[in-house]
């Protein structure tokens, strides 16, 4: 383990570029992520030949939805498992190709259950990213750093995201399937990957070391029993209001006055402006996030924006918004999501060395399909034509999370305190 008190000159090869292949990798992360939530509604009324404000688009835009969630969870759970086992470089790789190369046979859906499809094996590779890139900065970088890391590692899905509007925006008057292909870019990052970023020297200590590699059955055992069931917990909750606001989001926009009476274009490129300042927010919230990290510790700084993001949620969703005044609102829920970048640097230490990627892969990922059933819960169920009131519900979510976080345990290797050992 690197000394703690590096500055970036002090930082070696091996870190600088294992830090730019995770950054590298969320971003793109972002991009593939997000790039169906643009098209979700024109794209799926039409490979159901149906008219947008079919109730059945959104039931079936948000089925979609939830399969991505729980490929996501799944993918996390698999390709972390593959991180401990082969490596966290060979598992970025792997799953940076999973998700460029579904994600661009979207574009190929002919019916919405195939697109189904595309989207639940590309967010295998998605899920997969979080925890090996986590993982792999976890065991690389010096500890004083790892507040900045999570800021930074969570503002390059941002960012990825911004480049998924950049797309709609340019590619506005091209048919919704073709933007999918931007999504096979990631790809060529994978050439790079292998040739220049090596595995970590505690993961090949670690296994040097270990005769029977922990599986997964060893989350739920042991030590590590309480933790898993805790995060599961945490996330499930979370990140079920999360998903239900960053997938419903774009077409509360679309429903607004001002915006409803405006032609297709016109509505996609409001959304897009809406889904751009979330994330502008988002980047400015996940420095916000680690400096409370820094300043109060991992688990009081989650805690307490969970509480606060549910509380922007409640006031934003209360009643009905002006389209001015909804855009405010979508930038500081941004800020608020600067939480989820506080779990990058906090869930991998808490789990053994040969047990890291499997753990915060599972645990963290597991959430998402908790929070698929309750996207799809939201989409069903939430009045036809006025997704307001789903937001609301979903907003409340954020209390018992933010009440289920204080007792989150705090990293061994958060800064000032002992180092976790393998």
């Amino acid at each position: 383990m690197s000394s703690d008190n590096q500055g970036w000159t002090d930082l070696s090869s091996q870190q600088k570029k294992s830090g730019l292949a995770a950054w590298l990798g969320w971003m793109f992360d972002g991009l593939d992520m997000h790039i169906y939530t643009l098209v979700a509604v024109p794209f799926v009324a039409q490979l159901m030949h149906r008219d947008a404000a079919d109730p059945s688009v959104a039931q079936h835009g948000a089925i979609i939805n939830g399969a991505f969630l729980v490929g996501w969870a799944l993918g996390g759970a698999f390709f972390g498992r593959i991180g401990d086992l082969l490596g966290r470089s060979r598992a970025l790789c792997l799953t940076i190709l999973t998700y460029a190369a579904f994600t661009g046979l979207s574009a190929v859906s002919t019916e919405w259950w195939h697109l189904m499809v595309f989207r639940f094996l590309s967010a295998l590779g998605i899920g997969g990213e979080w925890a090996v890139g986590a993982s792999l900065l976890s065991e690389t970088w010096p500890r004083r750093w790892r507040p900045w890391i999570a800021a930074t590692l969570q503002s390059a899905v941002n960012i990825g995201v911004l480049l998924a509007c950049a797309a709609g925006w340019i590619m506005k008057g091209v048919p919704s399937r073709w933007i999918f292909l931007v999504g096979v870019l990631p790809a060529l990052l994978v050439l790079w990957i292998r040739r220049a970023v090596p595995e970590p020297e505690e993961w090949h200590e670690a296994r040097r070391n270990a005769a029977n590699p922990p599986g997964i059955a060893d989350l739920f055992r042991g030590p590590a029993k309480a933790v898993t069931w805790l995060v599961i917990a945490i996330c499930g909750v979370s990140l079920t209001a999360h998903w239900t606001f960053m997938y419903w989001q774009q077409a509360y926009i679309r429903s607004l006055p001002e915006i409803a009476t405006r032609d297709a274009a016109a509505r996609n490129a409001a959304a897009v402006v809406a889904l751009s300042l979330v994330m502008v927010g988002s980047i400015a919230g996940n420095y916000l996030a680690g400096a409370l990290a820094r300043r109060f510790g991992y688990r009081r700084a989650i805690s307490s924006l969970c509480g606060v993001y549910g509380l922007v949620m409640l006031v934003a969703f209360w009643g009905p918004r002006a389209h001015g005044t909804a855009l405010a609102f979508m930038f500081a829920i941004g800020l608020c999501q600067g939480v989820f970048a506080l779990f990058t640097m906090c869930l991998p230490p808490l789990f053994p060395t040969l047990l890291r990627t499997t753990g915060a892969g599972f645990c963290y990922n597991i959430g998402r399909i908790i929070a698929a059933g309750g996207s799809v819960f939201f989409g069903i169920f939430t009045k036809v034509g006025d997704v307001r009131q789903a937001l609301f519900f979903a907003g409340m979510l954020f209390f018992p999370a933010a009440l289920v976080s204080a007792f989150l345990p705090e990293p061994r290797d958060t800064p000032g305190r002992t180092p976790h050992g393998a």
